[in-house]
């Protein structure tokens, strides 16, 4: 299979990516919204035309945000609605207050190597709940909204993090082995692919395409939490601005270059390079951030992760 790619690279711009694009009618969703990668992506879908909902936990922080973002697009149809993704009741209810179609929806939010292992509620390990089990029950809850609006895009934002572990089906939860917080990110990470692959496959009729994307490293609230192990460091150059690092969002988002591309995963503005082993990390090189393991692009994988998931969110 011939790997995609664009005229863009690791130090384009989300504004330059978007910069063609036509976005006027469209509904789109960003969760996350509220600093980071997710306000830049909210920020640029709004500047070219797009009503955007700033689906954020803090109400006051995505409050401010989307604020920031009228003033700076001039664009007055930017709102905000409360989304707890670890919280099912939470994840329901913003489906459910939906109304319409939805052209765009950009899973961007997430918790990044918790230090402790700690459960919600449902017993789920707390990265795994809130990076992928409630994303996942949000794009199902909105499946027919994005049905309905004739070509939709999704976007699950993933990590080269994923090379830290495939899906443990056997113990998802870390009830059995040692806890790891890379272990755990890049297990939930890995399911932000996988979802990607499978749903792209089950929703195709529908003209839902739906891809996964890698940021890269861009240092925001999410890696508040995150020590490196001994020895590990970046190249040089590898280190993004969040302008940068939500290009590749945009892209798979807003571009007509990505027309009828689904099931794919992608970093840097085109499709990551699949890896037979995890590449070295002393330092952390653009092999290792633009790999893409064969566990997280496997059919079989994610039909077993979606199947999983909708038991355990039943």
């Amino acid at each position: 299979m011939t790997l995609i790619t664009t005229p863009f690279g690791p130090r384009s711009t989300a504004a330059e990516v978007a910069s063609e694009a036509q976005l006027s009618g469209k509904r789109a969703i960003v969760t996350g919204a509220s600093s980071g990668l997710g306000t830049e992506t909210a920020r640029v879908l709004a500047a070219r035309g797009a009503e955007v909902v700033l689906a954020v936990r803090d109400e006051a922080a995505g409050a401010t945000a989307a604020a920031a973002i009228t003033e700076s697009t001039g664009n007055r149809a930017v709102r905000v609605a409360r989304l707890e993704l670890a919280d099912p009741s939470s994840v329901a209810k913003f489906a459910a207050d939906w109304d319409g179609p939805l052209h765009l929806l950009v899973n961007n939010a997430g918790v990044m190597s918790l230090p402790e292992l700690l459960h919600t509620p449902q017993g789920w390990e707390t990265q795994f709940a809130v990076n992928h089990l409630g994303h996942f029950a949000l794009a199902v809850a909105l499946h027919g909204a994005l049905a309905n609006a004739g070509g939709s895009r999704v976007v699950s934002v993933s990590s080269s993090g994923h090379l830290f572990s495939p899906i443990v089906f056997d113990d998802i939860h870390f009830r059995f082995r040692p806890y790891d917080p890379f272990v755990a990110y890049g297990q939930s990470k890995t399911a932000n692919i996988l979802f990607a692959v499978a749903a792209a496959a089950r929703w195709a009729a529908d003209g839902i395409a739906v891809n996964a994307v890698a940021p890269g490293s861009v240092p925001t609230n999410l890696t508040r939490h995150m020590g490196r192990p001994a020895g590990i460091a970046l190249a040089d150059g590898l280190r993004k601005t969040v302008e940068q690092g939500a290009a590749t969002s945009i892209l798979l988002a807003a571009s007509a270059l990505m027309d009828n591309v689904s099931g794919r995963y992608f970093a840097d503005c085109a499709e990551a390079v699949p890896v037979d082993q995890r590449p070295s990390m002393t330092p952390v090189t653009a092999d290792f951030m633009n790999g893409v393991a064969p566990y997280a692009l496997d059919p079989a994988n994610a039909e077993r992760l979606w199947e999983m998931s909708l038991r355990m969110i039943a």
